[in-house]
């Protein structure tokens, strides 16, 4: 798995960087009303631009995290990550 973003949560919004070989980018996790059982619980803007959407998950071993789509024009296809915490902060960590 590859770190591409490393975050801090403030209240309910998660602020950090995403940084890839085409993106470089300051972003928000910021939650939003559900609209819907398969409605993301977060979306995720790089500025004022949308770039993708998280939802609240458990793993098996009980720990939660983000389950996060992000998407850009310069990407081949949408990719799909997880915010994780990790030492306290939390980081975005990707696999093909």
């Amino acid at each position: 798995m590859a770190t591409i973003g490393t975050f801090t949560k403030k209240d309910a919004t998660y602020q950090g960087t995403i940084t890839t070989l085409t993106l470089k980018a300051k972003v928000n996790i910021t939650p939003v009303a559900r609209e819907n059982d398969k409605a993301p619980d977060f979306r995720v803007y790089a500025g004022s631009a949308e770039i993708g959407a998280a939802w609240s998950t458990t793993a098996k071993n009980g720990n939660a995290y983000l389950s996060v789509k992000l998407d850009d024009p310069s990407f081949a296809a949408a990719i799909f990550a997880r915010l994780v915490e990790s030492d306290g902060s939390h980081v975005l960590v990707w696999s093909r």
